[in-house]
């Protein structure tokens, strides 16, 4: 009997419409699917624990042999919602930034964006740990990522999306995850991942009904799949993928490895 293929997906709200998907084609019966925050998935498809991952950007770099598949990526056009800088200073007053410990992709994006659009200077960045949000005051902000933010947007005074910045920044969206597979697939496997993303994504109404009550009934999840997040991964997304990994490249003696080319 053959393995089956492991998915390792993040457990985030954004990706309910393809896992909403993948359970209405039937296909979650013929995969393994692991939910993770972003870092976790990334590891699992670094060190050969998972075959596909919607994994963050970030990471692409790292991995030798890849090939990014699908029509479909977490991405936005502008405001996103759910990744940003919170702070209770003004931008020009911040000193220290916590930086979310689930996820590479928003971690290098305030690096980006603090040093070549904010232009700011003298700031310490700060690996953060569970519970980092508390420690948000005064001139020290931190990067909030995912559903946590529905919970933690109104206790602070500034909101800096990041995406949003980008956008200004750029004139490109953002790609913050993309679906990602390290070996060779079965023939119509990518097919069937794209005809299971796409009936997710056409039911985004039966979707809203099936987690609406999971979440604070002042987030409008209709808004979010259909306003906030960007799903199809089309060639402007692409350029700002491209962007984005020239960037890392550009920055980083840790990351040596070329940007990836987005192979189809």
């Amino acid at each position: 009997m053959q393995a089956k293929i492991i998915i390792s997906a993040v457990s985030y709200l954004n990706t309910k419409p393809f896992l909403f998907g993948l359970k209405k084609t039937g296909l979650i019966h013929n995969i393994d699917l692991q939910l993770e925050v972003p870092a976790k998935t990334a590891d699992k498809l670094k060190n050969g624990l998972a075959h596909i991952g919607l994994v963050p950007v970030a990471v692409l770099p790292q991995l030798q042999h890849h090939k990014i598949i699908t029509d479909f990526c977490i991405g936005s056009v502008g405001d996103v919602k759910t990744v940003a800088l919170y702070s209770q200073v003004p931008l020009s007053e911040i000193r220290k930034i916590y930086l979310d410990y689930q996820s590479r992709t928003s971690v290098q994006l305030i690096r980006i964006l603090s040093e070549n659009y904010w232009k700011l200077t003298d700031i310490e960045f700060i690996p953060a740990t569970k519970h980092y949000e508390h420690q948000i005051n005064g001139t020290t902000a931190g990067v909030i990522i995912g559903d946590r933010t529905i919970e933690w947007a109104p206790k602070f005074n500034y909101q800096y999306d990041l995406s949003r910045a980008w956008y200004e920044f750029t004139g490109l969206p953002f790609v913050f995850a993309s679906w990602v597979t390290i070996t060779d697939l079965p023939d119509g496997f990518e097919n069937s991942l794209n005809n299971a993303f796409r009936l997710g994504l056409n039911s985004i109404d039966e979707v809203v009904k099936l987690y609406h009550s999971d979440y604070n009934l002042d987030f409008d999840l209709h808004e979010y799949y259909t306003r906030f997040i960007s799903y199809e991964f089309d060639q402007q997304k692409r350029n700002g993928l491209e962007l984005f990994l020239s960037y890392l490249n550009k920055n980083s003696a840790v990351n040596t490895i070329p940007a990836t080319k987005l192979v189809r």
